[in-house]
């Protein structure tokens, strides 16, 4: 089974229903439920998840959204290691290194992201939806 850390915009994508981008995020999610991968979301993510949909949604939908998330993916820790290797990986967003650091000590087998920039020193392959939802 494959593992695969989605990042943060992709499951904005598919929780604030973003056109065109959030029908194949919702694929990818099926992917998961359906046990054909593995899927992974960094800790940050479910706190960043949170605050940006509770202020359009409201906390208690954001809540809602917290708890079915934690239900289908699992999560890749942010720990310090994670955070201070974060901090030396040469990438441009800070962020994003940390997710990035956070997969691969769990041990992914590959990112999915919009913002393949961001991830120009990735050691692991990094997809676009479209890419990893091909593939599948």
């Amino acid at each position: 089974m494959r593992k695969v850390l989605f990042d943060t915009n992709v499951v904005l994508d598919v929780l604030l229903d973003r056109s065109p981008f959030a029908d194949i995020a919702a694929v990818l999610f099926s992917k998961v439920d359906q046990g054909l991968m593995k899927g992974y979301l960094g800790a940050t993510t479910f706190t960043t998840i949170h605050y940006l949909a509770a202020k359009t949604v409201g906390s208690k939908q954001a809540e809602e959204y917290v708890k079915q998330l934690l239900a289908l993916f699992e999560v890749a820790p942010v720990t310090r290691d994670v955070l201070e290797v974060a901090l030396q990986a040469g990438f441009a967003d800070f962020e994003d290194a940390v997710l990035y650091e956070a997969a691969r000590q769990v041990g992914v087998d590959a990112i999915v992201t919009r913002n393949m920039q961001n991830f120009k020193q990735a050691q692991m392959p990094i997809y676009t939806p479209a890419e990893l939802a091909q593939m599948l």
